[in-house]
């Protein structure tokens, strides 16, 4: 079994049971396929740089590709219904799993400048799709066979109902995506936002009893230092009675 299917099962798929209320495992966000698509652009009609398209993106995937062909002539592009115009494949089960293993760890990690995948290219039903400029980022091509620096497509398919939830399996499989414009950034903010200000009042509290406590203990250990001093109350209490005397007087002068 791949490394990556195997951590779907044990730590990926129950995470989401737990988040989104599913009532089944059956109902957690899976894999369905992965498609690598390779357009050939102004090479389809060479056939040799056909051949050779076809070739690599065999090595890349590990299963042979299919060959894609215009559906329709479109003559300001020089192009002829049946014209084969790209090449792609589909992957399924072991080899889709095996393919985003070495997607996420080995060839993501050798885009030049990679700052992270786009976070906004889900197509709203839980499917992402990301191009690749060169591929030569995958390891398994020469460097020294190549003749044309190729692109592909690689879109991802998911069982999941909304892009957050594909968002929250493709990130738990590894995608390095970029921090800005992820799917539900703003409700994780509000809930780290909550979560910090409960930590605070949590903390505030509990430092409110740590004095309360060391407070009591100073008085039982020196009851002295904390007892009211002698005649305190009963000056208070002398204090009320001239005014009480004072006010009865007041009181029958006026009468």
């Amino acid at each position: 079994m791949a490394r990556v299917k195997d951590r779907y099962l044990k730590e990926i798929r129950p995470a989401p049971i737990e988040r989104f209320g599913y009532s089944s495992s059956m109902q957690a966000p899976r894999l369905l396929k992965i498609t690598l698509n390779m357009g050939l652009g102004t090479e389809k009609q060479d056939k040799k740089s056909f051949e050779s398209a076809q070739e690599q993106l065999a090595i890349i995937a590990g299963q042979h590709p299919n060959v894609r062909r215009a559906r329709k002539s479109v003559a300001s592009f020089k192009l002829r219904e049946g014209m084969p115009v790209g090449v792609s494949v589909t992957l399924r089960r072991a080899r889709m799993w095996e393919f985003l293993d070495r997607l996420v760890s080995i060839a993501v990690p050798r885009i030049r400048d990679f700052r992270g995948l786009n976070p906004r290219s889900f197509d709203g039903r839980g499917n992402y799709s990301m191009g690749v400029k060169e591929q030569l980022i995958f390891p398994e091509i020469d460097y020294d066979s190549i003749d044309v620096v190729r692109g592909l497509d690689v879109t991802i398919t998911t069982s999941a109902k909304t892009d957050l939830e594909a968002f929250e399996l493709l990130l738990g499989l590894g995608m390095p995506f970029a921090q800005e414009g992820r799917p539900g950034q703003a409700e994780r903010e509000a809930k780290e936002k909550e979560a910090e200000e409960e930590q605070r009042k949590e903390e505030a509290r509990q430092k409110a009893e740590v004095e309360q406590a060391a407070l009591e203990q100073l008085k039982e250990e020196n009851p002295e230092a904390y007892a009211k001093p002698e005649g305190e109350d009963e000056g208070a209490a002398e204090g009320g009675d001239d005014e009480a005397a004072e006010s009865a007087e007041e009181s029958s002068d006026n009468g």
